[in-house]
């Protein structure tokens, strides 16, 4: 009798009826726009300026748009679950919510700690890489500062790092200043990012296609392989599983779900518009680097500086850095 209770507590379930799902102690504040660039920011992120260059220098080539064209597809299709518990169960919680509706609590809570986990070790990892490109804008005068100032706390490559990294607990600290105001004020500030941010990926963009040389992309080169796919098929298939990465956040999306107005219009509407519009940015930018350089002088790190060095535009450099700055404060506030 003991055990049966136990089981019963443990694998209990939350129920909501039609019209208690749709009760919030949370103001629903914000519209299909703001709830869009919730997840747009936590996908067009730093890691759109490395992923793509990795995956055409060592996996696709050309091909990548091929790549992120599929991984949208896949994305879409979990999309379409996210979508509909987003308007069937608009609460908070997410991905927890929907599995104590589902499955039960014990599922539930190992599910939500494990998101806890990846959102704080995901903050830190942003946010130490916000600090080092912010200092790599200033010519390293910042980490420079501090290893004067305080001097080094532990050897090179040791587990804890050469000095504190004091921008980036600032600017943790920042954004949770930011959220705290409340869902309509951060929302207006990821907005803001989030149209910098789309700025930059639209100058790299077109600037990039001021360069382009389409006989990269057309016949074979002095070895007999095809400058588009020069992997194969199974090169670009196994590129749109590592691009499947850069849609990792649309889930954002149904966080959001018990601040929404009207929410089963607006999740809907908002997941897929997100989606369509990032797979756009990933297609376009990935097309037009790949239509400046061959693929096989891209570097993998630094793909989009090192390509608009290469074409004599140093410049570009600072405004591709001011966008992943942008990208990456997109990720921690939203």
């Amino acid at each position: 009798m003991r055990a049966s209770h136990v089981a019963a507590q443990l694998f209990r379930k939350k129920s909501f009826t039609s019209a208690s799902a749709l009760d919030s102690q949370l103001k629903r504040c914000l519209g299909v726009m703001e709830v869009m660039f919730l997840a747009v920011g936590q996908m067009v992120g730093a890691g759109l300026y490395v992923l793509a260059g990795t995956v055409i220098h060592k996996q696709t080539g050309p091909s990548i748009i091929i790549s992120f064209l599929g991984a949208g597809l896949a994305a879409l299709l979990s999309a379409f679950s996210y979508a509909e518990f987003g308007a069937r169960y608009p609460r908070a919680g997410s991905a927890y919510t929907y599995t104590y509706v589902g499955i039960g609590e014990l599922f539930a809570f190992g599910i939500g700690w494990t998101v806890i986990l990846e959102y704080m070790i995901g903050n830190a990892a942003v946010a130490r890489s916000w600090s080092g490109y912010l200092d790599s804008l200033v010519n390293r005068a910042i980490s420079n500062y501090t290893l004067e100032t305080i001097g080094t706390l532990s050897p090179g490559g040791s587990f804890f790092a050469r000095y504190p990294d004091v921008m980036s607990f600032l600017v943790v600290c920042a954004t949770a200043v930011i959220v705290a105001l409340g869902s309509k004020s951060s929302a207006v500030v990821n907005t803001a990012f989030v149209i910098l941010n789309l700025g930059v990926t639209a100058f790299i963009t077109i600037y990039g296609l001021t360069f382009a040389n389409f006989s990269l992309w057309i016949g074979t080169d002095e070895n007999g392989k095809s400058r588009f796919f020069p992997f194969g098929i199974g090169g670009t298939l196994s590129g749109a599983a590592t691009c499947f990465f850069a849609f990792v956040g649309f889930e954002a999306l149904a966080t959001a779900g018990e601040e929404a107005k009207d929410p089963r219009r607006t999740i809907p509407l908002a997941t897929f518009g997100c989606l369509g519009l990032v797979t756009l940015v990933y297609v376009a930018m990935s097309g037009s680097l790949t239509l400046m350089i061959p693929y096989n002088e891209i570097n993998p790190d630094a793909a989009f500086a090192d390509a608009f060095a290469a074409k004599g535009a140093t410049t570009a450099k600072y405004i591709i850095t001011i966008g992943a700055l942008a990208g990456m404060l997109n990720n921690l506030v939203s």
